[in-house]
């Protein structure tokens, strides 16, 4: 089931927009105002690029000098970044200052949004009881001011919290009462609610009722197009029809959820490489202006003193005009002599940028290169070794032992291999701290091979491949993966490969 986790913020910021355009920000001609910066935060936050969407919020909120409401929505929407990443303890003073502000400046919708983002922290720290209270003093406000979006969040987001503490049935009172505010809206939200019903259902037993939802939520989701609403809806019914002992369209849904599990990562990966290349498109472009201006302003310098040394030559006697005329000529090569050295510097950055770029393909050539090569070297020494075993079976007196012992060196070395050493220094160029956070961050320490298969992972290497490099079967791979993932902070629906992606 989809939890909704900071969502006030951006499903009510179509609500707000009224206390938003009341701000001087808003009508703001200049594109560096504090609601450009504010949307291009949020933009980066929705995708996932964490550091500039910090950095944009950030210039937004010092822009924002006033006491106003777009103050409140830009604090909450730095609070929901750090919430993503999970760092909590941020995340509630920011809200807690945003909560403070709106009290201060009497916003009612600001003050109840940034309850239920307390409230979400609360949950995901345990504390469910003060959970529920601040939830429901948001509720209190969203009801007062008759805002029906809000009001049908919060109903969810308390449903969630009564699931959690297993009182199924509060939980299915609160989210049927958000799908009625929610119902006919044909948007995410109500086919998240249908989703969240269809689960509730499903950890009563009532499977009639479970079935029955999740197909509402999935007809409605591939309507609107929503792939994550899509692939969460297949993974209920997969689990539904588990229950029920229909295990043929069980596999058959769970087939197409991790099917949709995939799109969704290939589209947001897609997204973040688009902004990633707006960024890096603006910030060349940024430099090409800037040394645009520097060379007017260069010019302007120049056809000043040229009028002057003009007027001068004109003032003075012709002795003294080849005193100017020598000047213009020196002022003239000192112009070009700075263009050159702009121009070098210019061509030097490039230059430096393009070898970095070229050094990390190199790498990561090299790094698949010695993969691949420890690959076929252990499937040529693994043959090798049985070729000999065969052949020590024979009764040829003089060679047995001398072939079983070669056996024996050749099984030796396929478990000690020297590349192993410059395949580790490679990766730690390519990924200097990924070893690093992976001992810090695992519950239980790891072995040196548990290591070597997270490196490996983080190739997005198969089971296969991973299994013919470290000389092992598949099933042995997909058991030490199991071991790996046990000592490790993941969640169970969270891709173990995507996880060592993203550290």
């Amino acid at each position: 089931m989809l939890k909704i986790i900071g969502f006030l913020l951006g499903i009510t910021i179509i609500n707000v927009h009224e206390d938003i355009i009341k701000s001087n920000d808003f009508n703001d001609s200049n594109p560096k105002s504090s609601h450009f910066y504010y949307l291009q935060g949020k933009n980066f936050s929705e995708n996932g690029i964490h550091t500039k969407a910090i950095e944009n919020l950030n210039l937004a909120l010092e822009l924002t000098t006033r006491l106003d409401t777009l103050a409140v929505l830009i604090k909450n929407e730095i609070g929901n970044v750090y919430f993503s990443m999970k760092n909590y303890t941020t995340s509630k003073k920011l809200y807690s200052e945003a909560l403070e502000l709106s009290i201060q400046i009497k916003f009612l919708r600001g003050k109840a949004i940034t309850l239920a983002l307390l409230g979400s922290v609360e949950e995901k720290e345990g504390n469910y009881l003060e959970a529920l209270k601040l939830q429901k003093k948001s509720l209190e406000i969203f009801l007062k001011i008759k805002d029906n979006n809000g009001t049908a969040h919060v109903k969810l987001n308390i449903g969630s919290i009564y699931e959690d503490l297993n009182q199924f049935s509060n939980a299915h009172t609160y989210f049927q009462s958000a799908y009625q505010l929610l119902k006919g809206k044909n948007n995410y939200s109500e086919a998240d609610i249908l989703n969240n019903l269809g689960d509730i259902f499903r950890k009563q037993n009532q499977t009639d009722s479970a079935l029955f939802y999740s197909h509402k939520s999935l007809d409605l989701a591939r309507k609107i197009n929503q792939p994550k609403l899509i692939e969460s809806a297949y993974k209920d019914l997969a689990k539904t029809y588990s229950i029920i002992e229909d295990y043929k369209k069980a596999y058959e849904y769970r087939l197409k959820s991790n099917e949709y599990k995939e799109i969704v990562l290939n589209n947001q990966n897609a997204r973040q490489l688009n902004i990633l290349q707006t960024i890096y498109d603006s910030h060349r472009k940024e430099a090409e202006i800037k040394l645009l201006k520097e060379q007017n302003k260069v010019n302007l310098v120049n056809q000043k003193l040229l009028i002057v040394v003009v007027l001068c030559i004109i003032l003075i006697s012709a002795i003294l005009g080849y005193i100017y005329q020598k000047r213009i000529k020196t002022q003239q090569k000192i112009q070009k002599y700075k263009q050159r050295i702009l121009k070098a510097e210019l061509e030097k950055k490039q230059a430096l940028e393009k070898t970095l770029q070229n050094d990390i393909q190199l790498k990561t050539a090299s790094l698949t290169k010695y993969s691949l090569h420890l690959s076929q070297k252990n499937k040529i020494l693994t043959d090798i070794s049985s070729d000999l075993k065969k052949i020590s079976i024979r009764n040829n007196i003089d060679y047995k032992s001398k072939l079983k012992n070669i056996s024996k060196d050749i099984d030796f070395k396929l478990k000690h291999d020297d590349q192993w050493i410059d395949f580790n220094n490679l990766f730690k160029e390519i990924h200097p701290d990924f070893s690093k956070q992976l001992t810090q961050i695992s519950t239980e320490k790891l072995s040196s091979s548990e290591i070597k298969l997270a490196m490996l992972l983080r190739l997005n290497l198969t089971s296969k491949e991973i299994a013919e490099i470290l000389n092992v079967t598949p099933d042995s791979v997909r058991i030490a993966r199991y071991r790996l993932r046990k000592k490790l902070p993941i969640s169970p629906k969270e891709d173990l490969v995507n996880f060592m992606i993203h550290l």
